[in-house]
């Protein structure tokens, strides 16, 4: 368990780092193509589908390779 939470630590840390340094350079992220948005006069929706399910391949490819390397 101390060696999961340190991992998940790390890369909460990571992810910090890279939109600190990097984040005016990652706008297209929630801008994608498949995203939901409708504006209206005081009116405003948003379902980041698209990003959504990037986020969800990556963190899964993360979790298989954790996996692979620490629990085999």
């Amino acid at each position: 368990m101390a060696k999961s939470i340190i991992v998940l630590g790390g890369i909460i840390m990571l992810v910090g780092i890279v939109w600190y340094y990097f984040g005016e350079k990652l706008t297209f992220i929630g801008n994608l193509p498949g995203d939901i948005r409708i504006e209206k006069e005081n009116f405003k929706f948003y379902f980041p589908i698209t990003t959504m399910l990037i986020i969800s391949v990556l963190i899964n490819v993360l979790i298989r390779i954790y996996k692979y390397i620490f629990l085999s």
